[in-house]
């Protein structure tokens, strides 16, 4: 038997040059910081960012922050330029990893707003359970449900600290 044979499944994955280099990432942050410090200089400006009679106005730190930012922006892109493409950031196989947590967690920041922070939190535990260490649903749901329960007496009721809540709350008069 071949060593190919016992690699597995994703090792095509793992070859070099099979992934999103350094480079692209340089690019990418670059452009990314470009663009935010670019809205944040513009509507700093729109406000007023210079100095009047009583000092400078509510846009004159953040203006000059957004610029520095821009600069930030222009030197990793100069460099992104200057630098040979060489290396992977990461591989395909470890930003599926990555994208595994990431969008289940948006997902899950996303539902807050409209389930309130136990819900989406049940959910979160129990999706989570259930596909990325593939434990039965009962367990899951059981684990996802009594821990926000336990949750909602400490914060709710022993700390009377108020976080997000939605519908299920409203209904149960919280």
């Amino acid at each position: 038997m071949s060593e190919a044979s016992n690699a597995p499944e994703d090792a095509q994955d793992e070859l070099p040059g099979h992934g999103i280099s350094k480079r692209t990432v340089e690019w990418v942050v670059a452009a990314i910081l470009f663009v935010l410090s670019a809205i944040v200089i513009w509507d700093n400006q729109r406000i007023g960012a210079g100095w009047d009679d009583s000092g400078p106005q509510a846009g004159y730190f953040p203006m000059r922050i957004g610029i520095a930012v821009a600069l930030a922006a222009l030197c990793v892109a100069w460099q992104a330029l200057r630098q040979p493409s060489q290396g992977l950031f990461a591989t395909w196989g470890q930003l599926k990893s990555v994208a595994q947590v990431l969008v289940p967690l948006t997902i899950y920041i996303a539902l807050i707003g409209v389930l309130g922070i136990y819900v989406a939190s049940a959910l979160f535990i129990a999706a989570f359970m259930r596909f990325a260490g593939g434990y039965a649903w009962w367990k899951a749901i059981l684990t996802g449900v009594l821990t926000n329960l336990v949750l909602f007496v400490v914060f709710e009721i022993q700390f009377k600290v108020p976080l997000p809540k939605g519908p299920l709350e409203a209904w149960l008069g919280y």
